[in-house]
């Protein structure tokens, strides 16, 4: 009966794979919100609702007032693999798990990493231009250049940064990895080569990609006084976290050539604000907050996360997958 179902509140971005394997299930109700739902509109749905069981989230907020107002959650699955936005204490107070996608947009990630740093090196807005707007005959005076042979400095070696890693070994590129939670026999193994001193590793990149979590020990963690620690002809990418890189610091740097470039997928603020400083640059690429959010991977973290909340419903959790490992018994 109806009445007996399980609530599940799913976001319009949840593909069609993952609400097929969730309707086969006679025991679920698939309940619709909208992505970016306000904290207000969202708290008071959940309530009349209430008891909801699940919710598959993307990017909106959810902790105590939300717990409180569903009633019974059972599961916060994340349609991803960050959850900056969940309060996770709140949730494990409950001993409701918190689980993500695992590994479904680390392949996406990686090759946005990838391809920015190639943008970037092949100048490939320069050279589009050039071309359109018929200023051929000053190709040679912005030459590209080559990763071959280049040193990245990759910041955080778990899922992303392990693969980013694969795809700049490669291009031939020198791999140095700073990761204080990683062993260094594991970064090793990979063919990296572990650094344990980050101000000490930075002077030595070419590129530097970030892709630890946000939190915060890493919030602000490329500030000015570190960011001037790069080559001046280094590449700075950040396709994690908004916060990880000062922007005022970024702008500052890329404004009186202590840096050649940068590479944004994510932001201080987002949306950021149209026409902040940063926008200016033409030695900065950005990214509407989409690396992990590829056709592919968006079908992939939504199936994993139907499996994650079935997972909690049939009394088996998933794990590797759950973020608050107290909670499990």
């Amino acid at each position: 009966m109806a009445t007996n179902k399980k609530k599940i509140f799913i976001t319009q971005t949840l593909s069609q794979g993952a609400r097929a394997l969730l309707n086969e299930r006679d025991d679920v109700e698939l309940i619709e919100f909208p992505n970016l739902i306000t904290s207000k509109d969202f708290e008071a749905m959940l309530k009349q609702h209430a008891p909801v069981h699940g919710v598959a989230l993307g990017a909106t907020k959810f902790g105590e007032p939300e717990l409180e107002a569903s009633g019974d959650m059972k599961v916060v699955t994340r349609i991803g693999v960050g959850y900056d936005a969940v309060d996770v204490p709140a949730l494990s107070r409950r001993k409701v798990p918190l689980m993500v996608a695992g590994t479904a947009n680390s392949p996406s990630v990686a090759e946005q990493a990838l391809f920015m740093m190639l943008t970037l090196a092949k100048r490939a807005a320069e050279m589009h231009t050039m071309v359109k707007e018929g200023t051929w005959a000053s190709r040679l005076g912005a030459l590209p250049f080559d990763l071959y042979s280049k040193t990245v400095l990759i910041i955080g070696f778990g899922r992303i940064g392990s693969r980013t890693a694969k795809r700049c070994l490669a291009m031939e590129m020198s791999v140095l990895v700073y990761d204080p939670y990683k062993p260094a026999a594991e970064i090793k193994a990979a063919g990296c080569e572990p650094v344990s001193d980050l101000d000490a590793a930075l002077p030595r990149a070419d590129f530097v990609t970030i892709h630890c979590p946000k939190s915060p020990e890493t919030v602000g963690l490329f500030n000015a006084a570190r960011i001037a620690l790069m080559k001046r002809t280094a590449y700075l990418i950040n396709t994690a976290r908004g916060g990880i890189v000062d922007e005022k610091a970024l702008h500052d740097a890329l404004v009186s050539n202590r840096l050649a470039g940068a590479g944004l997928d994510v932001f201080e603020q987002e949306p950021p604000p149209v026409g902040q400083p940063l926008h200016a640059l033409p030695n900065v690429i950005m990214a509407p907050h989409v690396a992990g959010v590829t056709v592919e991977a968006v079908n992939r973290m939504s199936e994993q996360t139907a499996r994650n909340i079935l997972s909690v419903l049939d009394g088996e959790p998933l794990r590797q997958n759950v973020i608050n490992q107290d909670v499990l018994g």
